[in-house]
């Protein structure tokens, strides 16, 4: 379904409540089915959470996780513990074309049984659960976090827990820290020193029905960025719920945005969002985001809503998530008249003094494209195709924008 956005102006002051972030759940969730007594309250209600509930859950032998990537890799190295269950795991066409090997690889080095039923190396996965023995493997420090991450939720259940070895420049080291600390406070112990992680075994946790509460998302909260950016100043939106001390690596949001004339104000469990400056005549916008790549269209279309310059390095990962994000980012960009190159890792905007109305943004399955691109309806009415895609982590966020004010049509 397409939506219409008209041109739109938002209220001057806004409160949304928005849901738990989709990285600490899918971690959570997982580490609960691994010790049962874990309680977990804000869980993200997005299509990832839901659904890797559900796997978690499954009865049958076929689990098909759909476009959820976190899950796909999660799962992977869960379903390899759970001695005697024999796991087909798939999922959508472009699921299909997402590489996994490099966890596949080195989950097997740990003794585990999975092999591809279709192209080497890309789900489907055929998974035979076992105990697993062995406790020392390799990886690129460069991969995606999440394949880290996937092993070291599972690795307090093996026989003698994990060290693991990162070879290179770490990158996404949030994301990193995020998973290590949820370890911790269930009681794990755990060593992140060099490029060496060490998990402790722990069979059963000392701490009775740990109580454990998601922090509200930070990735989600970047489009409320984009929007107080592209607003009037004086313009403010409040989120909650939020801590100043969060494990999510895109909270770096609140010093990013600071280019672009938004103050971060924490009270309590929320940030109050105002536009304080003019940016019109900024200069060299330059961002390194390896550490939290998630938010790198956001950024992009920011700028090129405030007709700003921009250079945004460490986006090597985007090219394998719900789609090719940097190539995805510069075809539609450039239909709305900027001028954008990319390479492998980077993207350099030259915006237009004139941006084009009324343009189709193509989503491509993918969730933050759509999220990403709707602020600019601030700027020039445009159209969103496949709207209803931003469930995969945010189902309200269409009636969070007409709540602030946007006016939009199918």
């Amino acid at each position: 379904m397409s939506l219409h956005l008209h041109k739109s102006t938002i209220h001057k002051s806004n409160t949304i409540q928005i849901t738990g972030s989709k990285s600490e759940s899918n971690r959570l969730l997982l580490l609960q089915a691994l010790y049962p007594e874990i309680k977990i309250n804000n869980v993200s209600n997005s299509d990832d959470s839901v659904l890797m509930s559900k796997a978690l859950n499954a009865k049958g032998n076929l689990v098909d996780i759909h476009h959820a990537g976190t899950a796909m890799r999660f799962l992977t190295a869960y379903f390899s513990t759970q001695e005697g269950q024999k796991i087909e795991l798939t999922g959508s066409k472009r699921m299909k074309e997402r590489p996994i090997a490099i966890l596949v690889d080195a989950l097997n080095q740990l003794g585990a049984d999975i092999t591809y039923t279709q192209n080497q190396g890309f789900p489907p996965l055929l998974i035979k659960g076992k105990k697993l023995t062995k406790n020392k493997v390799t990886l690129k420090a460069n991969v995606s976090s999440q394949y880290i991450s996937a092993l070291l939720l599972i690795a307090p259940k093996l026989e003698n827990g994990l060290e693991l070895t990162l070879e290179g420049e770490i990158t996404s080291v949030p994301y990193i820290n995020m998973t290590l600390s949820l370890l911790e406070e269930i009681g794990i112990q755990t060593k992140f020193e060099d490029n060496l992680i060490t998990i402790q075994p722990k069979q059963k946790l000392e701490v009775s029905n740990p109580q454990l509460t998601v922090e509200s998302d930070w990735s989600s909260a970047s489009y409320f960025y984009s929007i107080v950016a592209m607003s009037a100043i004086g313009t403010s939106i409040q989120l909650s719920s939020y801590k100043q001390n969060s494990l999510q690596g895109d909270s770096v949001l609140a010093d990013i945005y600071k280019t672009f004339g938004v103050t971060t104000t924490f009270r309590d469990h929320t940030i109050v969002l105002q536009k304080t400056e003019d940016t019109t005549l900024k200069t060299n916008i330059n961002f390194d985001l390896k550490n939290a790549p998630d938010i790198a269209q956001t950024i992009a279309v920011t700028a090129f809503g405030l007709g700003l310059s921009c250079q945004l390095t460490g986006l090597h990962t985007l090219k394998i998530k719900e789609t090719d994000r940097l190539v995805a980012l510069k075809t539609e960009l450039e239909k709305l008249g900027g001028e954008v190159a990319i390479t492998d890792h980077s993207l350099m905007l030259k915006p237009s003094s004139n941006c084009k109305q009324n343009i189709l943004i193509s989503t491509y399955n993918d969730h933050r494209m759509a999220m990403a691109f709707a602020p600019l309806a601030l700027k020039v009415p445009i159209i969103i195709q496949d709207s209803k895609v931003v469930s995969k982590s945010y189902p309200m966020f269409w009636d969070d924008l007409a709540d602030l004010g946007y006016i939009f049509s199918v």
